[in-house]
């Protein structure tokens, strides 16, 4: 005989129907004045918020386990699972309790990392990019001949898309993710196991293939922004870029619950508009962070950022991750820096205006979804208000004419704000008092009936004292009964023949009227009226305000220019820093450069050293010896800020600065183990310098430090060499090269190297003490005053003498010096050099490999060990 299947109760059946839909997320269940989780989804959530499990009868036997938030905290318990990676589904009840049916509930958001519109969610300086990748090869082998990648801020409503092409599709990938720094990368279902290498902090998602399909991804697009073709957009043969913006779309459509009315274009771009800067050149450069804190504060953008709007920082930060390539629009914003940099006052005072702007950008999207709330839209105009204030300050300034032009004090929108809504509203929907008298004629009735019925109960208690000529007369109110009239007992005998008893007392009797309940009815009725009115009439209003956006999110994006520009006047004018020059051609030329992060970290007892740069024709490689701590990858680094920081508009720290464009910056410094990928600093080091050669060409800036110096010495010198020399030989690189050392065997390369050139960091001695100079001069260092520097380092006394005896003894031995010997348990293998022969280990390798098994990327770093393998014999 068949089991009898257990009975659920109504709720738990509806929490499992609607928890059907939405597998992938976690659900929160609104229940009253809480959101419930259940199953699973408690168990997950009592661990990652540090909640108590508790449980829920769900059966006559059954119980499930069940933890639960308060509905006004609910944000804040989102963000943190946002930020673990949890995608969250919020059920919300959309019909009101009468006690006799169970209640109608609806998912009306789901909040991915990608997806988030949230202010309290939302990193104020930084965009929320959702970012699709699509590639086009074959799954099978995972080889990638092409890839579509599309990226949106629904805070925004920044939308844009590209497509990639070329040998190194998978490379372009991973760099545009290290430009982009996706929240949430999604990927089509059958390409998600092979894996792509994501930057921290970002998620990844799969979605189904089909969302990508061409056809289905094309009339997503078509559909939403009612066009029948995407030409107009600029997609005319762009097919991947169509299926990763349409997948992205697609994606959007089910999350949001909403028409997205916020995404009004979608902008085509391509890669090569901007300076190329990998994922690795952004770690060491620490650009938007510092590698060891992770924080802005130490990084370059913790220097330039001093912008007094949320929309300016995001800016900036999104300049300082694409440097420009283009002349003319570089000196267009070097001419605005420059125009505000020489007016002092003109910066106090902008500086002022746009302290009183919020941030538009985030605020009329939130207007256009119907998220906006009664004091936002006041912070709105406030906004607005500062408009014409702003035009008639830069309206003189000729570098900033583009930007008087794009701004919009949007007069009607403000007008109408300041006509429907009082000066100090509720912060929600759910009180009243939003909208002004005198608005909206049906609102005023409702609100004038209302005052009228309460000022005639006000009135009442003295009307009825005269009439009944009883002077204890009493008019009071309760939740039971309402208003009522209160008499005494020794009063009963004089009250008129309209009042009908509702209720004895010890004291007293309390008493209706006919007419008092008609117009109790009118007080307590009135509330909710003006309450459904109110949201009608707020919607109403939004809805008509949002058919400005299109001019209000222009009017932004020119305040947030503008800020930008202010932010590096204000920089360039306190630090001391100047206008390069930019050309075409690829010299590179800078007197008294500074490193901008250092510098300001240096306490008031020490003054930064500046150095010289020359590059030219006859001088591509700079060949840095020095010792340790003596500021050579400093110096190095301060080239490269300085160079991108002249191609986003920046003023540089710098005596003078003469920057021929440079189409990318490889920044090979220091390194770390990756030991989530299996890869050792040496291994880690010889991906990015692999990745350096191939992908760089003359019009490169290259920056390598310390390269072989995670091996043998031998093993180090030799590839610090072939690289030198690669680089040099290589009519494909050639390429601006600034290459620090300690292998003072490499300054015998400019003898055979003419376009090389040996440099060295100054240091003074005296006896057996050094001091750094910090100073950059011609010529290569003769020893590297690593004792110096252990004793610096506070080494024993005992170690220190001991390091120079044995020093000394290498010096004057030299190949004949050798350690004493100790004997082998002759188990050990010896430590074999990459450059000693052995039996084909590039062909037992190759055997070995499973080449359907490999990402794009563990096939590409695979090749480069191949190729080295195959290289050093």
């Amino acid at each position: 005989m068949a089991k009898k299947a257990t009975k659920v109760t109504p709720l738990r059946k509806q929490y499992l129907d609607i928890k059907s839909q939405y597998p992938d997320c976690i659900l929160f269940f609104r229940l009253g004045d809480f959101y419930e989780t259940f199953d699973e989804d408690a168990e997950t959530v009592a661990r990652e918020l540090d909640l108590a499990l508790t449980s829920r009868p769900v059966s006559k036997n059954t119980r499930v386990p069940m933890a639960g938030v308060p509905h006004h905290a609910l944000e804040n318990y989102v963000a943190r699972l946002i930020e673990k990676g949890y995608h969250v589904a919020v059920c919300e009840q959309v019909s009101e309790a009468d006690g006799k049916k169970l209640v109608d509930r609806e998912v009306v958001r789901v909040i991915t990392p990608g997806t988030i519109i949230e202010p309290e969610l939302l990193a104020e300086k930084q965009s929320n990019y959702l970012m699709a990748i699509v590639p086009i090869g074959k799954v099978e082998t995972g080889r990638w001949d092409a890839a579509g990648i599309a990226y949106v801020d629904i805070s925004t409503g920044e939308f844009a898309a590209t497509q990639l092409h070329g040998e190194n599709v998978a490379l372009l990938v991973l760099e545009e993710l290290a430009r982009l720094s996706p929240r949430e990368v999604i990927i089509p279902e059958s390409w998600a196991e092979r894996g792509v290498s994501l930057p921290p902090g970002t998620h990844l998602t799969s979605v189904a293939d089909w969302r990508f399909e061409r056809g289905t991804a094309e009339q997503t697009l078509t559909d939403h922004f009612g066009v029948r073709t995407l030409e107009g957009f600029g997609f005319t043969d762009a097919i991947p870029a169509i299926m990763a913006a349409g997948g992205t779309l697609g994606y959007l459509q089910s999350t949001q619950r909403n028409t997205l009315a916020q995404l009004t274009t979608l902008r085509a771009y391509t890669t090569a508009s901007f300076m190329v800067l990998d994922q690795f050149t952004r770690r060491n450069l620490e650009l938007t962070e510092t590698i060891r804190t992770r924080k802005t504060q130490g990084s370059l953008i913790g220097i330039l950022d001093r912008t007094t709007t949320a929309m300016g920082a995001r800016l900036l930060r999104t300049w300082l991750n694409q440097p420009l390539l283009e002349i003319n629009r570089l000196n267009a914003r070097l001419d605005a820096v420059e125009a505000l940099s020489n007016d002092e006052a003109l910066r106090a005072e902008l500086r002022e205006a746009l302290s009183n702007v919020a941030d538009l950008e985030r605020l009329v999207n939130r207007l256009v979804i119907g998220k906006a709330g009664p004091r936002d839209l006041l912070a709105l105009r406030a906004s607005l208000d500062m408009v014409p204030f702003l035009q008639a300050l830069i309206a003189p300034v000729a570098a900033l004419s583009a930007l008087t032009k794009r701004l919009d004090s949007c007069d009607a929108v403000r007008d109408l704000i300041s006509r429907a809504l009082v000066d100090d509203p509720p912060a929600t929907l759910n009180a009243i008092g939003i909208i002004q008298p005198g608005y909206a004629e049906e609102l005023d009735k409702v609100l004038a009936d209302s005052k009228e019925a309460r000022d005639w109960i006000a009135n009442l208690e003295a009307v009825e004292r005269r009439r009944t000529g009883i002077p204890t007369i009493k008019v009071g109110f309760n939740k039971v009964f309402g208003y009522y009239i209160e008499v005494t007992h020794a009063n009963t005998s004089k009250i008129p023949d309209n009042y009908i008893r509702k209720q004895t007392l010890v004291n007293a009797e309390r008493y209706i009227t006919p007419e008092l309940k008609d117009y109790e009815a009118l007080v307590l009725n009135a509330e909710d009226e003006i309450l459904a009115i109110e949201r009608e009439l707020f919607a109403e209003l939004c809805a008509e305000l949002s058919r400005a956006a299109p001019q209000m999110l222009e009017t932004a994006r020119a305040i947030a220019h503008l800020d930008a520009f202010l932010s590096l006047a204000d920089v360039a004018v306190r630090e001391d820093y100047v206008r390069p020059e930019l050309t075409e051609d690829d010299t590179l030329i800078i007197r008294g450069g500074r490193h901008p992060v250092v510098e300001q970290l240096l306490d008031g007892n020490f003054r930064y050293v500046p150095n010289d740069t020359h590059f030219d024709a006859d001088s591509r490689i700079h060949i840095i010896t020095g010792p340790n701590m003596s500021g050579k990858s400093t110096y190095i680094r301060q080239v490269a800020l300085i160079t991108l920081m002249a191609q986003i508009g920046s003023f540089v720290p710098a005596d003078e600065a003469v920057i021929g464009l440079v189409d990318r910056i490889f920044a090979r410094i220091g390194a770390q183990d990756e030991i989530h990928a299996g890869q050792s600093t040496f291994m880690v080091e010889m991906i990015e310098t692999a990745r350096l050669l191939l992908g760089s060409s003359p019009r490169s800036l290259l920056i390598l430090d310390e390269v072989g110096r995670g091996t043998s010495t031998y093993d180090g010198l030799a590839i610090a060499r072939a690289v030198v020399e690669y680089i040099h030989n290589n009519p494909r690189l050639n390429c601006r090269t600034l290459f620090a050392t300690h292998y003072h065997e490499l300054t015998e390369l400019p003898a055979i190297l003419p376009r090389a050139h040996n440099f060295n960091v100054a240091v003074a001695e005296q006896g057996d003490e050094i001091a750094f100079l910090h100073r950059v001069v011609p010529g290569g260092a003769d020893q590297s005053y690593g004792v110096h520097v252990a004793q610096l380092a506070g080494m024993p006394r005992s170690v220190v003498d001991r390091a120079r005896e044995l020093l000394h003894d290498l010096e004057t031995q030299g190949s004949n010096f050798s350690l004493p010997s100790r004997k082998s348990n002759g188990d050990e293998p010896a430590q074999l050099s990459f450059f000693e022969q052995a039996p084909n280990p590039a062909l037992s390798e190759l055997q070995n490999l499973a080449v359907d098994e490999l990402s794009p990327l563990e096939a590409l770093t695979k090749l480069y060990e191949l190729k080295r393998m195959v290289d050093n014999g």
